[in-house]
């Protein structure tokens, strides 16, 4: 399966783009997260800056990835319904199923369109929680935020993969391969450099994902 092509962007989005954490510390560090994307080496761009903290870059990355995936999706909202994809799979040896562990604590099968859903939801809710994402420059973060984000990473990876794995066509036919491509790397590459994902989940795109890496 070739993932790899040429393309431009649709701004069509799914859902309001949330802001960086507030703040002097979360402004910097979304600045610069800008100047260095703009120079084309993500590599750069993912490594924590020099002096800054970790849980503060994990967590104004997480918003960004966040947003990007959101735009993606939202481009294919009308080809990923529930009679295209009543499952949220990723080719035929994955398949994806919903809890949160709070409104719904038994994994529950629900096509793709209602498992981003519910995912962005869940998402969102975290974001907007002071405890978790503290918007107060100073505020602690909570003991479990690395376990926190690697949940999120490892769930939004699951929409790059049904993505991969059911639309590519369209987002081939969309001429968006390309912004799909250098959302995607950019993604994986922060997800390799702080260890977010297990390489098990990781499996439906792991041939991209080799390229990915031994390419940059």
């Amino acid at each position: 399966m070739n993932f790899l092509g040429r393309g431009s962007r649709n701004q069509r989005t799914f859902r309001p783009k949330k802001n960086a954490p507030v703040g002097d510390k979360g402004m910097k560090l979304k600045r610069h997260i800008d100047a260095t994307l703009g120079s084309g080496n993500l590599q750069e761009v993912v490594r924590l800056p020099v002096g800054e903290d970790l849980n503060e870059w994990l967590a104004v990355n997480t918003v960004d990835f966040f947003n990007q995936v959101n735009v993606l999706y939202g481009t294919l909202m009308e080809f990923c319904t529930p009679a295209t994809c009543p499952k949220m799979a990723a080719g035929p040896k994955y398949e994806y199923r919903w809890a949160d562990g709070v409104k719904i604590k038994r994994p529950i099968e629900v096509s793709a369109p209602k498992y981003v859903e519910y995912l962005m939801d869940w998402i969102e809710n975290q974001l907007d929680e002071e405890s978790i994402f503290p918007q107060k420059l100073g505020a602690p973060f909570p003991p479990n935020f690395p376990d926190i984000i690697k949940t999120i990473f490892k769930r939004l990876f699951r929409v790059y993969a049904h993505i991969y794995h059911s639309h590519f066509q369209m987002i081939t036919k969309l001429e968006e391969e390309a912004h799909l491509n250098t959302c995607f790397k950019h993604f994986m590459l922060f997800t390799w450099e702080f260890r977010l994902i297990n390489r098990e989940e990781l499996a439906p795109l792991s041939e991209l994902i080799d390229t990915i890496i031994l390419r940059s």
